[in-house]
């Protein structure tokens, strides 16, 4: 069986944690809890006849008091860029953390999400951020880990790219 590390990288509060317990157990709590450094979690996925485990490392949120330790990237395959689609200032922690993933490791596949599609009518993010982003080639995808929609899209993608 192969295994991938994945990060969950972005500024507090953008639905990391969210996602990934979407992704791993099926379930969605609105009670906001902090992630204090890193909580790993894991799932086996099956890609085209082929067994993968994702180590999912959900990281806490980057902010003025507390960056991401470029230890927590090492050895990763995959990172997903978190953007909370409701806060534009998640847009400019998101940008920070691709330049400290392409200086850290800088073959994992980047994904970026923006997440929170179920307030879709009150993001703070544009149709000229988004294109902006995409314009750098990167993989983005909206999602809501409140609704689950396009959670397992997400993680499938980031997988299928990790694996070529």
């Amino acid at each position: 069986m192969i295994k991938k590390k994945v990060v969950m990288l972005g500024s507090f509060a953008v639905g990391k944690t969210s996602l990934v317990q979407q992704f791993v157990n099926s379930i969605f709590s609105d009670k906001y809890q902090t992630t204090i450094g890193v909580k790993i979690d894991q799932k086996t996925v099956n890609i085209d006849g082929q067994e993968i485990n994702l180590l999912l490392w959900d990281i806490h949120g980057n902010d003025d008091y507390q960056k991401v330790k470029p230890a927590y990237l090492m050895g990763a395959s995959g990172c997903f860029i978190v953007i909370d689609g409701t806060r534009k200032a998640s847009l400019d922690v998101a940008n920070e953390l691709i330049e400290t993933v392409i200086n850290t490791i800088p073959k994992a596949i980047i994904v970026i999400l923006i997440n929170k599609l179920d307030l879709k009518d009150d993001w703070d993010i544009n149709a000229d951020d988004i294109n902006e982003l995409k314009s750098r080639g990167f993989q983005l995808i909206e999602t809501s880990a409140k609704t689950n929609y396009s959670v397992d899209e997400a993680f499938d993608t980031i997988t299928k790219l990790m694996i070529r």
